[in-house]
C-alpha cells in the first residue's frame, strides 16, 4: 500500500478533489491537507510522516512544506502537480487535469 498525501492552499478544493479521485486507487490510500493557517484540514506532522508520496499543486506548496515540515520528508516523493487555484470541487477540467498528472507516479509505485 503506498500512501499518497495531496497538498492544497486551503483544502477546500484541489486537494480533496484529488483525495477523493484517487480514493478506490488500488494499492493507495489517500489523505488531502491545506498549508495555510485557515484551511479546512491543516497539513500536520502525522500526515507528512504518513504519506509516502507527497503532491502538491503549486511550488508555493512545496516551498512551504520543505519550510515547515524538512525533517519530516527525509526519503518521501515530492511532486508538484502546477495547478492553479481557480477550479470549483470535483470540477470536471480538475479531475481530468489531477488524472493525468498524477497517474504516471502512483503507476509506478504500484509496478
Amino acid at each position: 500500500m503506498t500512501n499518497v498525501l495531496f497538498i492544497c492552499t486551503a483544502n477546500r478544493e484541489r486537494s480533496p478533489t484529488a483525495e477523493q479521485v484517487f480514493a478506490d486507487w488500488p494499492g493507495v490510500e489517500t489523505d488531502s491537507a491545506g498549508i495555510a493557517n485557515d484551511a479546512e484540514v491543516q497539513l500536520s506532522t502525522e500526515q507528512v510522516e504518513w504519506a509516502d508520496t507527497i503532491f502538491v499543486m503549486e511550488k508555493v506548496h512545496r516551498t512551504r512544506l520543505q519550510k515547515r515540515f524538512r525533517k519530516y520528508l527525509n526519503g518521501k516523493k515530492v511532486i508538484c502537480l502546477d495547478i492553479p487555484d481557480f477550479y470549483p470541487l470535483m470540477d470536471m477540467e480538475l479531475v481530468e487535469l489531477l488524472k493525468a498528472r498524477v497517474r504516471p507516479y502512483l503507476r509506478q509505485a504500484n509496478t
